[in-house]
């Protein structure tokens, strides 16, 4: 091993890595060498996401050199005209992204193929427009997104706009471990731009982006949004200047944006966790909207790609919502602006299955991915026809795509069709509280949890448990359909048996005679189980919100603790 570290040292070209590196040398801090250069990290269809720090099992320069290089290989490779087309780069406001995205162009322009590179800081979003907006081969975004500040990350799309699906990523990681026992070629940013080579994305690129924003046709509701106040978080991220500036756009004039979150700063301050779903870092947002008596307290992860939303109560509190509840207030929304019959949505296998009865109710065409907004856009670009034209897309971890002028998930158009849909409510005299309790009574209320269990790491895989003796009953109910995405077998109770169209995936699905679904996905990576429920409970006309909801609540505790139960 002590000879990989040696030959690491020698080429990584960060001087603050080798003095850490060295450090651990003389240390002799053999564990954390073996952590470090036991493995790469590993690119998958996310790209690379990990620690900072040296070796080949961190996120360094040299990593991101050989990564960019193995891209760059694949790109020419696979992609016609790769070269001409070029690559969109930009970056967050972590404290490394700015000299990741340098060394990418670098690596790329070296390589002959044309880079777009952001001047500044970038949204994600904005950076995965560019895509479409140029034709251009490939996108990379240098981004640890909602991740704790010791991570970064290195994100790709296709010449499709979409985040890259098998084979791509498998193909890249193997250019990539080629390239790792090669020189690294560079070439200087101010040389890339003497030989056309590379573009610098300036501030007309971003307004680019605003314009087809404010195009939109879906964003093109601007019922009475001088009504509703809006807190905004940008949690610290770069999503503050868009997010502002398109809901000024849009006609919404009470915005007040937390200042102590609002620069891109990549050391998080003032949130433990920058994930608007972690306890806490919603705080300050719901603090400021309840000072000044607005409808919404607002965010977007650092990266801007997501979307929360808390919403005010009667009794003046905040209470989020959830990613299930928001996407189908969205479904809903989106398909009576537009003929239902004409759209196309979808959700993940473990987001609400509510979205499919708005749709049906619509007329709308619903269709379900794998976990991971990539299967989203990706498949969406599959199904949609002339007469079937993609509309919206949604992941319960508030990822939220409206229309198709980004293959992504969005959260700044996300955030202004969420006020405009506020605001058309208020205008009618309703609150979404009231528009959700609207579609919960037409449809029934669907109530979505998650729970994990940490396993044995020494027991068999769980999955395999679970093949071998499949239940029947699950928390006094029994099972009625049992699809596993493994074998791509739909079984029912009967015994028939439907082919599933999905990829593969270690994935169990139980449907049961109440209504529930239960779905079991093993870590592919810790000895822990992911456990995904949904229950559905009917309205009388007679029943009221709150009881219905405690019967709901009631019903998923059962549930949880007894399939639970059942596994240990």
């Amino acid at each position: 091993m002590m000879e990989k570290v040696t030959h690491w040292l020698e080429k990584d070209p960060d001087p603050k890595t080798r003095e850490e590196l060295q450090h651990l040398i003389d240390e002799k801090s053999y564990e954390e060498l073996n952590d470090r250069f036991s493995q790469r990290l590993e690119f998958g269809t996310a790209g690379l996401r990990g620690k900072v720090g040296c070796g080949p099992n961190r996120m360094n320069r040299l990593v991101i050199q050989e990564t960019a290089t193995g891209l760059g290989h694949y790109l020419v490779e696979k992609v016609d005209s790769a070269k001409q087309r070029g690559v969109v780069i930009g970056y967050d406001g972590r404290t490394d992204s700015k000299r990741f995205a340098h060394d990418t162009a670098s690596v790329l322009t070296s390589l002959g193929i044309k880079v777009y590179l952001t001047h500044d800081v970038a949204a994600t979003p904005i950076v995965a427009f560019g895509v479409k907006h140029f034709n251009a081969a490939a996108a990379v975004v240098v981004t640890a997104s909602h991740n704790p500040p010791e991570y970064n990350g290195f994100k790709v799309y296709w010449e499709n706009g979409a985040q890259i699906i098998p084979p791509h990523d498998s193909g890249i990681a193997a250019e990539i471990d080629i390239a790792a026992q090669k020189p690294i070629p560079l070439m200087a940013l101010d040389d890339a731009e003497k030989h056309g080579l590379l573009v610098w994305l300036t501030d007309d690129y971003y307004q680019t982006y605003r314009q087809t924003m404010n195009s939109n046709a879906l964003l093109s509701n601007h019922t009475q949004p001088e009504s509703i106040g809006i807190a905004y978080t940008a949690m610290h991220g770069v999503g503050a200047n868009m997010a502002e500036t398109l809901l000024a756009d849009a006609g919404f004039t009470q915005v007040y944006s937390v200042k102590e979150q609002r620069e891109p700063d990549g050391t998080f301050p003032t949130v433990n966790f920058p994930n608007p779903e972690e306890a806490g870092a919603m705080d300050m947002v719901i603090a400021l909207a309840k000072a000044n008596n607005a409808d919404l307290a607002c965010a977007n992860d650092p990266d801007a790609d997501r979307f929360a939303v808390a919403v005010r109560k009667p009794d003046g509190e905040y209470q989020m919502l959830t990613g299930d509840q928001v996407g189908c207030l969205f479904g809903h929304y989106l398909l009576t602006q537009v003929d239902g019959s004409q759209s196309l949505v979808g959700n993940t296998i473990v987001s609400s299955t509510l979205l499919e009865k708005i749709a049906n109710a619509h007329g709308a065409e619903y269709y379900q991915t794998l976990t991971g907004f990539k299967w989203l856009t990706n498949v969406a670009m599959i199904k949609q026809r002339e007469d079937k034209r993609f509309l919206f897309a949604y992941e319960e971890a508030l990822g939220y795509t409206v229309g198709n002028k980004v293959w992504d998930k969005d959260g700044l158009s996300a955030l202004v069709a969420f006020a405009q849909l506020t605001a058309e409510l208020k205008s009618q005299g309703k609150t979404i509280w009231d528009q959700l309790e609207a579609i919960y009574r037409e449809h029934g209320m669907y109530l979505n949890a998650q729970r994990s269990i940490a396993l044995d790491p020494k027991s068999p895989p769980i999955g395999d448990k679970l093949r071998a003796n499949p239940p029947t009953m699950i928390a006094g109910s029994r099972v009625m359909v049992t699809e596993d995405l493994k074998s791509l077998i739909k079984l029912h109770e009967d015994g028939t048996k439907e082919t599933i169209d999905l990829p593969t995936s270690d994935v169990l699905i139980y449907h049961l005679s109440c209504g529930a679904r239960v779905i079991v996905r093993p870590s592919g990576t810790e000895p822990k189980l992911k456990c995904y429920y949904e229950v559905i409970e009917r309205f009388d006309a007679s029943d009221s919100f709150d009881h219905v909801q405690d019967k709901a609540a009631e019903s998923m505790g059962m549930l949880i603790s007894e399939h639970q139960h059942s596994l240990i």
